[in-house]
């Protein structure tokens, strides 16, 4: 019999896996349901309507609130505890899912009352995402895994649902309907649900530990609780330079693959099957790159696997489209930028979750992702009005420029230097006094 051995935390000294594993397969089972639903719902739409601007509002319906009510939950998240927020948003998000084909069944259902729904599964599927990235810490601590391979494990569960999952649901629809996708879609989300609030060990996933209060003193509200999140992040000027580098390369690789590799691959010749050919090559190398991360990652320097992997995944693949180089060098291109990519979120994962103190990790994350998602919409935008005022040659060009420019000139700010000098350091220790003072001396980097 393994004898356990208690610690400070309360977590035992017995080593499990079952923390981390559980919350990875719950990960893995709503992501790959929702790049189901990804392709069924605007498939259904367009088969529906016929209306690409239809089609097009569906999906910032959806969108728009996820990222919104995303970056507003987090001080929720914080008080309530991870655990019940996955496992009860995820329950919402199968209610709405579900309820799309079960109208259609019935004959109820309309444009007008889709947009709402949609609109629910988006706003129920931030806070489940956000609850589930907060876990993944206290899911390494408690399986003794390295906070690099914890985060990379987790980089691998998403790759290999953008991957699979897109494939799986194309074929789903083709031969059993979008409104099938639908139905498994909701059933992900259920199982998901499942998994968080029965699977995971007892004790996991609970609401942060807040500081003692002096007799008489109420506890903080709502906005109080959300701006000691705002200030810390104002307060860390790594992260700050980190999620602005980050937002900017979203909205570049939005531009990318909404609209420059579309127009690429029509004026190539080459057709729709290249763009699936070359999202899946750059998937399954970056699902290798990601599990390379997580083996090596704890390991290696941040600053130079950080870098490496943006010098490979960013500016490369704009190139080679502009060269008119041939087929099997687009695809080794892509196959590089992929492995490149896998390097880089287990990363960003593991600065985020040593930084934030364990009290303000939802409020700090939901903040984060807000600010490194905002330019995501806006990509497609830009770049279908430069590709029509000045062609798709220039437009890629100055897309791998600007991405070149933006993850490495910002490399030589001093705060990169921090990358590497914290790592060790227990985001335990950082606890803030008081939701008034969690910016102060005891926050000090």
């Amino acid at each position: 019999m393994t004898a356990e051995v208690p610690g400070g935390d309360g977590i035992s000294g017995r080593r499990s896996l079952r923390p981390l594993g559980g919350l990875l397969a719950a990960m893995v089972v709503s992501l790959a349901g929702t790049r189901v639903s990804a392709i069924a719902l605007p498939w259904f739409v367009l088969v529906a309507t016929h209306s690409a601007t239809w089609t097009g509002l569906v999906g910032f319906c959806e969108m728009a609130p996820y990222v919104v009510v995303k970056a507003l939950t987090g001080p929720l998240v914080d008080r309530a505890g991870p655990r019940v927020i996955s496992w009860s948003t995820d329950l919402v998000s199968a209610a709405a899912v579900g309820t799309v084909p079960l109208l259609h069944a019935l004959d109820q259902l309309s444009l007008p009352l889709l947009l709402p729904l949609v609109a629910l599964i988006g706003a129920a599927r931030g806070p489940g995402d956000l609850a589930k990235e907060v876990m993944v810490p206290e899911a390494a601590e408690r399986s003794r895994v390295p906070l690099e391979r914890a985060t990379g494990l987790s980089g691998v569960t998403e790759r290999l649902a953008a991957t699979v999952g897109p494939a799986a649901g194309g074929s789903l629809v083709a031969l059993l309907g979008p409104l099938t996708g639908l139905v498994v879609n909701a059933a992900c989300f259920t199982l998901g649900s499942v998994i968080i609030a029965l699977t995971l060990p007892r004790g996991m996933g609970c609401a942060a530990e807040e500081v003692p209060l002096p007799e008489g003193e109420l506890a903080p509200g709502y906005w109080r609780r959300f701006g000691a999140g705002a200030r810390f992040l104002r307060g860390e000027p790594l992260l700050l330079t980190v999620l602005v580098m980050v937002g900017i390369t979203n909205l570049l690789d939005a531009a990318f693959t909404t609209v420059l590799v579309p127009v690429w691959a029509e004026r190539s010749g080459n057709g729709p099957a290249v763009i699936g050919l070359n999202s899946g090559v750059g998937g399954a190398a970056a699902v290798v790159g990601s599990l390379a991360a997580a083996a090596l990652a704890h390991r290696m320097r941040r600053r130079v696997a950080f870098f490496g992997g943006f010098l490979l995944a960013g500016a490369p693949r704009f190139l080679i489209l502009a060269s008119g180089a041939p087929m099997w060098a687009v695809l080794v291109v892509f196959a590089t930028s992929g492995f490149g990519a896998g390097f880089v979120n287990p990363i960003l994962g593991a600065l985020s979750f040593e930084r934030a103190p364990r009290p303000l990790l939802g409020r700090v994350n939901a903040l984060g992702d807000a600010l490194a998602w905002a330019g995501i919409p806006l990509g497609g935008l830009i770049a279908g009005a430069a590709v029509t005022s000045f062609g798709l040659v220039p437009v890629l060009l100055l897309g791998g420029a600007a991405y070149f420019l933006t993850t490495h000139v910002v490399g030589l700010r001093p705060e990169w230097r921090e990358m590497d000098r914290h790592r060790a350091r227990d985001p335990r220790e950082r606890r803030p006094e008081s939701d008034d003072h969690e910016t102060g001396d005891s926050l000090s980097r």
